[in-house]
């Protein structure tokens, strides 16, 4: 598929240099003005410290505790639009203008754990006249709800991208979701493999198994439990990028008699299944089905059925908050998606379900290290990826998304885990071993030891 090309070139900021200064140089009224109340903001830093530095007239500023021992970022600000971008479109608008190339970060990691780690911060630069684009945003993400007709387009909007593209930074298996790492040398590939095991293992297939896969990706899960188990799979998706794609994979791999690839709805699945997975697909249901999501996974499984549900959580604490907000994901990489805190997702079970939790576990760091394996082999092959028809700004786009990603689950705002939940009349489901240390790098390793586990 090759990739609508409608974003301008970063080679300069999007926004016209004259809005921003005036004819010395220097920056106009209006970014002045954005600019006072955007360093005002960034003095409130109360952990870590900050170090902002201006193009245009090579001033340098430290902000926050200042101490050598907390976390430390540079921003780097190459245009002063970038201060009324903040301003005026709060943390979307900070992200928009990463994307135009307005700002840079020596450590664009960093820079997001400090955000994360200053929340109060960040909320405030959300409000004043960035209230007026988050209402406007608000209203867009309605229209954006998951209704069969909206899912199908919101799902296109990110998986449909281009097989080719999400291959230059995924590993061979094509696995988009965390993997778990076995011992520091693990590649990304072992990772994905090892977390694909452990999946099977936890519904302790067998060969007498029928599967039920929600959300098919390009096919690993499906693959890889017909494959090793010798089950059945029927597998779904509404992705017709990823569809196509799985089904010539399971061709070449021999296993048609085995796996069967559906191109359609999960409110439309029918049958009985003895297990079923679903990973990090939920993310993309919307709140507002996320009773239906649940209900139609305990309808298709069998009484004495087992289910094992990998998600993106978020921290309870920030759970309500968040429904109300539109991220830089949900406006510009993942529109209609949505990330569960634990307890909304059991709240949800329990209203609407007869399934019961049988097992959690924390897999959190092990999202860090596969972010940082993803984001490295991103940049290592930017120019391939935009040989293959990508502009600039969607390339500052997906590694803003990629870091912004990383930072908050190095912080452990978000966080993954693994759940299974059982039917009624289940009587056994295997208890694995806890899961190894996942091994970071040494600018996330204290973050993530250290901070208490939302999902354990």
């Amino acid at each position: 598929m090759t990739p609508p090309l409608t974003s301008p070139s970063a080679a300069g900021a999007a926004t016209d240099p004259a809005a921003a200064t005036n004819a010395s140089g220097k920056p106009a009224f209006t970014a002045r003005i954005a600019r006072r109340l955007v360093l005002g903001r960034l003095a409130e830093l109360q952990r870590g410290r900050l170090v902002v530095r201006e193009a245009w007239g090579g001033e340098t500023l430290p902000l926050g505790s200042g101490r050598s021992d907390e976390l430390q970022a540079t921003l780097n600000v190459r245009d002063p639009s970038f201060y009324t971008q903040l301003a005026l479109g709060g943390s979307v608008g900070a992200a928009e203008s990463y994307m135009d190339g307005g700002w840079e970060s020596d450590d664009l990691v960093a820079l997001m754990r400090l955000m994360v780690l200053n929340r109060g911060v960040l909320d405030a630069m959300e409000g004043g006249l960035a209230r007026f684009a988050a209402g406007a945003a608000r209203l867009l993400y309605r229209v954006q709800a998951n209704t069969r007709r909206g899912s199908r387009r919101n799902i296109a909007a990110h998986y449909d991208l281009g097989n080719a593209f999400f291959s230059q930074f995924l590993d061979d298996t094509l696995t988009y979701s965390a993997g778990i790492f076995e011992h520091p040398q693990a590649t990304m590939a072992e990772a994905s493999r090892a977390k694909l095991d452990r999946l099977c293992r936890k519904l302790a297939l067998t060969a007498d198994d029928h599967l039920l896969e929600i959300g098919t990706g390009w096919g690993s899960m499906a693959l890889h439990a017909a494959r090793e188990y010798g089950c059945r799979v029927t597998t779904a998706t509404i992705s017709r990028e990823q569809h196509r794609e799985a089904t010539e994979r399971v061709r070449a791999a021999g296993l048609s008699d085995r796996v069967t690839i559906l191109l359609q709805d999960y409110r439309d699945l029918q049958g009985s299944f003895d297990k079923l997975v679903s990973v990090e697909m939920i993310e993309a249901v919307g709140h507002q089905y996320l009773d239906t999501y649940l209900e139609t996974c305990s309808r298709l499984l069998k009484p004495d059925g087992v289910m094992a549900l990998q998600v993106i959580t978020m921290q309870d604490q920030h759970y309500s908050q968040a429904l109300g907000e539109v991220d830089f994901i949900k406006r510009h990489v993942f529109p209609g998606s949505f990330i569960p805190s634990i307890t909304a997702i059991l709240d949800a079970a329990t209203r609407s379900t007869d399934l019961k939790l049988f097992q959690m576990e924390d897999m959190t760091p092990h999202y860090v290290r596969t972010l940082q394996l993803w984001r490295e082999r991103f940049l290592r092959n930017r120019e391939a990826i935009a040989e293959l028809g990508y502009d600039e700004r969607f390339l500052r786009m997906w590694e803003y998304y990629l870091c912004y990603c990383e930072g908050g689950f190095a912080e452990r705002l978000t966080g993954s885990a693994q759940l299974v939940l059982t039917r009624p009349d289940c009587r056994q489901a295997p208890v694995l071993p806890p899961l190894p240390r996942a091994d970071v790098t040494d600018s996330v390793r204290a973050a993530v030891d250290q901070a208490p586990s939302h999902a354990a």
